[in-house]
């Protein structure tokens, strides 16, 4: 019939810009697609002398590698950002878009083609050694500690002499394990009353023990754990040094199977600036979980912990931070402003011990007074649990070492006032009393981490006798005798439980 022709004209014609794209869509290779992705979200770990087991720095090094990378990148384990895609916008996000990420499936199926290598990009220049550029001074532990082959994990303090003759504001700190199979994180204080050498000089061992012993002592500044990179603080924020300080290292080791010896060093980048504005962290809950009653059955698939802070004060925050163990899975932190709207400011699905983030937001995000923070942590105690350490499963309460579990989700937050940053103190520090008179009304065994199964009858003993010591002024409290405190009996509770010297001696509230 006279229309078909006609209609066959149409149909060719509407299809001629598909079939016009695709004659022109070009093979995807590795000069124009693969090496721009690899070189800025890979090379930095993968390349001699870093954390990658194998270099990615040029073409064949990536082919050899193909079919590993797409796998890797198909689901997210490369390259690590464990923030959920898509929810908080973070300015240091290294993960990959779904379009980036079909990418190396195509150059795997095209055959790995590399396409012309006049348009490969150059590699951007990766410093050797300390990343942050030479430090102003470097503060190595004056000796070499042995870590044992077996045998439970080590928190070891070490005391290093700055000698600095004139107050000081650092602008960025480096952290370098000497060697980073045994360090699982680290700690920095400062010490300006000589009391670290006296302990360290008492201690016939390099160093001095315990893991909150002293604490109270010093000043806490940050810390580093796995995963963390070096960067310089933003918005012209400083650390203030005293002149005449020590730097008192707190280092956390986890025996291997192999005894080995570490030396490390920190980077100090200094600045003649002093701090643009007071600033802190505001961690939830506070000290890692500790008063949090953590306790994970054995073959729990999901335990869940939450937590709730308001914030005091108006402040402006620049970056969030998760910390748990080997059971860690899902990592939540949102918040509700005064006027009931609510955003996330981390929400994490797949957390993943071995590589820790600070994330930082893209633009500032201001919290008015009364903003609600709340914390959700979920942790698998399951056998199909992979990176569960206890096979089978045993019950998991609070406690420092990695077969232990804790939780908290951290926010740096920027102040326009001292008087403000130390009210935000002030309130961890009765949100954790509170916190504590919980644990102990409840005669929780969790309260102080210390009565677990691989304990002694007599340790087990003691324990227990300190924490109905520590319970019985509560209790007498208690004036209604109703098992539990008022907010009225709750008063004079929380002011017993900051005048003593537990919460004092934690430490790490926030930055003095």
């Amino acid at each position: 019939m006279p229309y078909r022709p006609v209609l066959r004209s149409l149909a060719l014609l509407l299809l001629w810009p598909a079939a016009l794209a695709a004659a022109e869509k070009r093979p995807v290779t590795f000069s124009e697609d693969i090496a721009p992705l690899v070189f800025s979200n890979c090379a930095a770990c993968h390349r001699p002398g870093q954390i990658g087991p194998f270099a990615l720095t040029d073409y064949e090094s990536v082919k050899r590698r193909a079919k590993l990378i797409a796998e890797v990148t198909e689901d997210r384990t490369m390259p690590p950002w464990h923030a959920d895609p898509g929810v908080v916008a973070y300015s240091n996000d290294r993960s990959l878009t779904k379009e980036q990420i079909a990418l190396f499936s195509d150059w795997l199926a095209a055959g790995t083609p590399e396409g012309d290598p006049a348009k490969t990009p150059v590699l951007p220049e990766i410093k050797d050694g300390w990343q942050m550029g030479p430090p102003d001074q470097i503060a190595t532990m004056p000796e070499a500690f042995t870590v044992p082959a077996e045998g439970r994990d080590i928190y070891r303090k070490f005391t290093i002499p700055l000698n600095l003759d004139k107050d000081t504001w650092v602008k960025g700190i480096e952290f370098h394990p000497g060697d980073p199979r045994v360090v699982h994180h680290i700690l920095y204080y400062l010490d300006t009353t000589g009391k670290a050498r006296e302990m360290d000089a008492k201690d016939p061992k390099p160093g001095f023990g315990g893991m909150s012993q002293s604490n109270g002592e010093f000043r806490y500044i940050g810390g580093w754990d796995v995963g963390t990179q070096p960067v310089e603080l933003p918005y012209g924020l400083r650390w203030f040094i005293p002149k005449g300080s020590d730097l008192v290292v707190q280092v956390h080791y986890h025996p291997i199977g192999k005894e080995t010896t570490d030396q490390s060093s920190v980077g100090f980048h200094y600045s003649d600036e002093p701090t643009a504005k007071p600033w802190s962290i505001i961690p939830v809950p506070p000290h890692f979980g500790m008063m949090q009653g953590i306790d994970i059955p054995a073959g729990e698939k999901e335990h869940i912990e939450k937590a709730s802070f308001t914030i005091p004060e108006d402040c402006t925050i620049f970056s969030v931070n998760a910390h748990a163990h080997y059971l860690g899975k899902r990592m939540e932190m949102s918040a509700t402003f005064p006027d009931g709207s609510t955003r996330w400011l981390l929400k994490t699905s797949n957390w993943d011990f071995k590589w820790q983030e600070d994330y930082a937001f893209k633009d500032p995000i201001k919290l008015p007074a009364g903003t609600r923070l709340d914390v959700l942590m979920s942790y698998d105690n399951s056998a199909e649990n992979p990176a569960n350490p206890t096979k089978p499963p045993k019950r998991v309460i609070w406690g420092p070492s990695t077969t232990d579990e804790m939780g908290v989700i951290t926010l740096s937050a920027i102040f326009e006032t001292k008087e403000q940053k130390e009210a935000t103190h002030q309130a961890l520090r009765v949100y954790l009393a509170n916190q504590m008179i919980d644990r102990l009304l409840e005669g929780s065994e969790t309260v102080f981490g210390q009565v677990r199964g691989q304990i002694g009858a007599a340790d087990q003993n003691k324990a227990s006798k300190n924490l109905e010591a520590a319970r019985a002024p509560l209790l007498a409290l208690d004036f209604d005798k109703d098992s539990k405190l008022s907010s009225a009996e709750r008063i004079p509770a929380i002011a017993y439980i900051l005048q003593g010297a537990f919460i004092k001696n934690l430490g790490a509230i926030g930055f003095d």
